[in-house]
């Protein structure tokens, strides 16, 4: 048997002499066996630490025959890690007890004084049991992960443009490898699509891919959602439940919208990214956690260091390398195949035969500006294809994109109100600017995250 087969092991017996003799055989072939004479001790033990397998004496000195002592902290433990492996050892054993214990959560039975080849043996089973518990709950969790994933559409990227080129190419150079990455864009420029390329084109494409929304995410659930939670930990934790982190381990974990986050919450973030390692809420045991991280958000992460709005360590530790996706409007070219490909995919989806645009519907969807990207495009090219009567799109088809919603509409110029007379300020500063956030923000005499911040406010 190699060194450290049997992984980490705990012995609770009260004989001083039978635990180092256990631990002096058992340390050449695990990789850590802790000893402990005084039963009190094991709550404290099972919630701080992971063990591959507990061997339980049945009888302490209190009670040196009936097993009933032994049995009790079987049901401890079971009660505090119901998938625990816990062989039970005593010096009273019968057909009986042996049974009762096995009924009881017992994965296993020996009598002392034990031959050594018998114990590895029985020890080696459990290991094995063990790492199968483990592989199914990781299985269960992240085929609950993939069918929620199934459920999101997953297409090619679709672009000729340079700008698309070049993100292309570092996909390319950065795929296979661990590095950490952050892509940043507008709203709808494709962000979680450009984080599912590199994991399909990495070393991971295998295993599974993990997304969270954390602008979604409440500051109470954020802890339980990532690093999940024991049962009981709070009234709703009816349950044990893996957090993000678990689930995505061995894959890629995708955090979008990661510039939402508070302060408070990016420290807890950062802790967990250094080491690697993930405590749920309710318990001190730390799980180790490998994966591939991908971050993502519409802000200005960069201004948002200098207004001390997030920490320069987690912007480090997340954009070994970073991406930008161009908004829809600095690349024209590659509207007619993202419309095509849409207009082929929602032709189908309704049943319609669409021979194609007119002239004059694509030279209105490369002319307008796009505010919510790809996404904007998307919907309008499936509004216009439910309510079109031809077998050709034509600008008429797009009325809807020439003119804004009335609660878009710049107010009242005599207005005294203050919050209206920054809105219509900001607005007329980007339709100046031709949308150009850089050069809005410049004349307003504000930073582009102040202006962003103000945007999201005014809905505009």
């Amino acid at each position: 048997m190699e060194n450290q087969d049997l992984g980490k092991i705990l012995i609770i017996d009260d004989n001083e002499d039978l635990l180092f003799a256990a631990k002096m055989l058992l340390k050449k072939h695990a990789k850590e066996v802790m000893i402990e004479k005084d039963p009190r001790r094991i709550p404290f033990l099972i919630n701080n630490n992971n063990y591959d397998v507990i061997l339980l004496d049945m009888n302490f000195r209190e009670d040196t025959t009936s097993g009933k002592e032994g049995f009790y902290w079987l049901n401890q433990i079971k009660e505090i890690d119901p998938k625990a492996v816990v062989i039970l050892i005593t010096a009273f054993g019968d057909v009986e007890m042996a049974v009762q214990a096995l009924k009881e959560g017992a994965t296993d039975f020996i009598l002392k004084p034990w031959q050594n080849e018998k114990l590895l043996a029985t020890l080696s089973a459990a290991i094995k049991l063990k790492e199968s518990y483990n592989e199914v709950d990781k299985l269960q969790k992240k085929q609950k992960q993939l069918q929620s994933d199934l459920k999101k559409p997953y297409t090619d990227i679709i672009g000729n443009s340079a700008s698309m080129k070049n993100i292309f190419s570092i996909i390319d150079k950065v795929a296979q490898t661990d590095a950490n990455i952050l892509i940043l864009g507008e709203n709808g420029t494709g962000k979680e699509l450009i984080a599912r390329a590199i994991h399909e084109r990495s070393l991971r494409k295998d295993e599974i891919f993990v997304g969270v929304d954390m602008g979604a995410i409440t500051e109470t659930l954020f802890e339980s959602e990532l690093f999940g939670h024991k049962r009981g930990a709070f009234t709703d934790a009816k349950d044990d439940r893996a957090g993000r982190f678990e689930i995505a381990d061995k894959g890629t974990l995708f955090l979008d919208e990661i510039g939402n986050l508070s302060m408070p919450l990016q420290s807890k973030l950062l802790t967990v990214l250094q080491r690697r390692e993930v405590t749920r809420i309710g318990t001190n045991k730390a799980i180790p956690v490998d994966i591939r991280l991908i971050c993502a958000t519409n802000m200005h992460v960069h201004e948002m260091v200098m207004e001390n709005t997030f920490r320069q360590d987690l912007l480090y530790r997340i954009n070994t390398v970073e991406i930008f996706l161009p908004p829809l409007r600095e690349r024209q070219d590659d509207i007619p195949n993202l419309a095509n490909h849409f207009l082929k995919q929602y032709a189908q989806k309704y049943r319609k035969n669409f021979k194609g645009f007119r002239a004059t519907a694509m030279e209105l969807l490369q002319r307008y500006p796009w505010p919510g990207n790809i996404r904007e495009l998307q919907h309008a090219i499936e509004r216009a294809i439910i309510m079109a009567e031809g077998d050709e799109l034509d600008s008429r088809d797009f009325f809807f994109l020439s003119a804004k919603p009335a609660s878009e509409k710049a107010p009242a110029s005599n207005t005294l109100n203050l919050d209206d007379m920054e809105r219509s300020t900001i607005q007329r500063a980007i339709d100046k600017n031709g949308g150009n956030i850089s050069k809005a923000a410049k004349e307003l005499g504000l930073t582009r995250a102040s202006l962003y911040r103000r945007l999201e406010k005014y809905g505009l």
